[in-house]
């Protein structure tokens, strides 16, 4: 190992134990009972609700996937997916979070996303519960698999490491990480995370234009790539048989320029439909200790996004016009900001900046890991299969359940070629189309019936594979993104079924308009 990785390692191992400290010190407090341990007994503040939303929502790929989709074809894909996420963390904090928080407490003192669905309906046979817990299941295996595979490529481009063996080492500290302090360990060292994670997409960003001469620089070396800077075409790099970009006369070669149609636009911008199903964002919003103090997060929460977005998708155009060269595929391409940082900056500080990719995945995958847990342990253990299990027997198999999710995740990651953007957009699909529409209706309108409930879960989830395996593929106005199409079946499902079928128990038209003016 080289004396720059040294240091490197040495920073970054600083900030790992400090992580684990704050596993620590949250430990007694978080094992006194399930709802400590998945909800933080609802204490969270204003900035740590704010920043430990944010960081484990935007995980890795904020760091390593938008940079790398910028860095690949240009401005276009990264911006209008940037817009469409700026738009729907503003959306979601405003419209959903303090209504969230009241109705949460009313139905049920709910402590997840599928009890709170549960409860909102009066559930007796345990349906509503048992979908949203296999489906949180299903996709939060995918969502921790985009975080071990940026744990691999992160130490492995660093330390020229085995990428399988720098990926188990993620997953175990990840898993130890998780184990210790639960929600409220995870939210605060969210919080100490976004702040990292920000310093380090500035720091790099900043001393990346510098180097490259100044932005004015930057863009004028990109406008040699057809439609690297445009808003409505897209940078098509020309590649060989084995998928590599061709390199002629040392530089990178590129095709004519792509449409990117209005299509494309809205397909992107449809990232933002999926906060309202995050259950990482929606947790947050229920754990938060007054209802007040949401106006101060929503405040925090976008401006820490549209800094960090613009940054991120700033730094994959910077490192084409630094190192054109440096990466041949779209995979690798998410290399650059790390790339960046370890050339730029003196190691320690690289060190930091890196902890900042690390910070980010600890703060996803640390959420996916236990509301996954709680899915199975909480609603479909204790909810389901043994309602008298007590909250010792409860930690336990959440405990085992973590475990066994960590490992399928880690078998997902074990492609050194996964492209973490893909995996994401997948994930975050799964959850805006199976969650988003239910959220919203359950919310807002009183005559969604529990019919309606399930119909609109089962078809936006099916949809996102119907549409990504089966429909995708065929290309043209079909290669949209999953989550426009199944969001809007699911919408359309919960009204229909909603409707065609007997409207819900007074006592349930009772707790939703008691939801509007509960005191919290």
């Amino acid at each position: 190992m080289s004396t720059s990785s040294a240091q490197m390692l040495i920073s970054m191992s600083l900030y790992i134990c400090v992580v684990i400290g704050i596993g620590i010190y949250f430990a007694k407090r978080a094992n006194q009972n399930s709802e400590n341990y998945y909800l933080g007994g609802r204490s969270l503040g204003p900035w740590v609700a704010a920043f430990s939303a944010e960081a484990s929502d935007m995980s890795g790929w904020l760091l390593m996937g938008l940079p790398g989709v910028a860095y690949w074809c240009g401005i276009a894909d990264a911006f209008w997916t940037a817009i469409g996420l700026a738009i729907g963390t503003y959306v979601n904090w405003l419209i959903v979070a303090k209504r969230l928080r009241r109705y949460s407490h009313v139905a049920g003192n709910s402590i997840t996303i599928p009890d709170f669905f549960s409860n909102r309906f009066h559930e007796e046979k345990k349906v509503i519960l048992t979908i949203a817990s296999l489906f949180i299941l299903v996709f939060f295996c995918v969502y921790a698999a985009s975080c071990f595979v940026t744990c691999g490529k992160l130490f492995s481009s660093i330390f020229g490491a085995d990428y399988r063996l720098m990926m188990l080492c993620g997953v175990a500290l990840v898993v130890i990480y998780t184990f210790l302090g639960g929600f409220l360990a995870e939210s605060a060292s969210d919080f100490m995370q976004a702040v990292v994670m920000v310093f380090a997409l500035v720091m790099v960003l900043v001393m990346g234009t510098i180097n490259a001469g100044g932005l004015g620089a930057v863009f004028e070396n990109l406008k040699a790539i057809p439609g690297f800077l445009e808003f409505f075409q897209i940078g098509n790099p020309v590649l060989d048989e084995a998928g590599s970009q061709v390199i002629a006369n040392g530089a990178p070669v590129f095709g004519e320029a792509l449409p990117y149609p209005l299509l494309s636009v809205a397909s992107m911008l449809a990232w933002g439909l999926g906060y309202f199903g995050m259950p990482q964002v929606l947790l947050r919003f229920m754990a938060i200790r007054k209802c007040d103090e949401l106006t101060l997060s929503r405040r925090i929460a976008t401006v820490w996004v549209l800094i960090s977005l613009l940054a991120a998708v700033t730094i994959g155009l910077v490192g084409r016009a630094m190192a054109p060269t440096a990466f041949l595929t779209k995979a690798s391409a998410e290399n650059i900001f790390s790339l960046l940082a370890s050339t730029l900056m003196h190691p320690l500080l690289a060190g930091l900046v890196m902890a900042g990719i690390l910070a980010a995945t600890i703060s996803s995958s640390d959420s996916y890991l236990l509301i996954a847990a709680s899915a199975f342990s909480k609603n479909l253990f204790q909810g389901v299969f043994h309602r008298k299990a007590n909250d010792g027997q409860v930690m336990v198999v959440s405990r085992v359940t973590l475990i066994v999710i960590a490992l399928i995740g880690a078998v997902i990651a074990l492609d050194e070629n996964s492209v973490i953007f893909t995996i994401v957009s997948f994930a975050w699909a799964g959850f805006g189309a199976t969650f988003g529409p239910l959220m919203l209706f359950s919310l807002f309108w009183k005559r969604t019936t529990r019919a309606g409930a399930i119909a609109g879960m089962v078809s936006g989830g099916a949809m996102v594979f119907i549409w990504n395996y089966l429909v995708k593929p065929l290309g043209g106005v079909f290669g949209i993104y999953e989550l426009l199409p199944a969001f809007i079946v699911s919408s359309i499902f919960i009204v229909a079924v909603s409707l065609l079928t007997p409207e819900p128990d007074k006592s349930i038209l009772d707790e939703f308009e008691a939801s509007k003016t509960f005191e919290c």
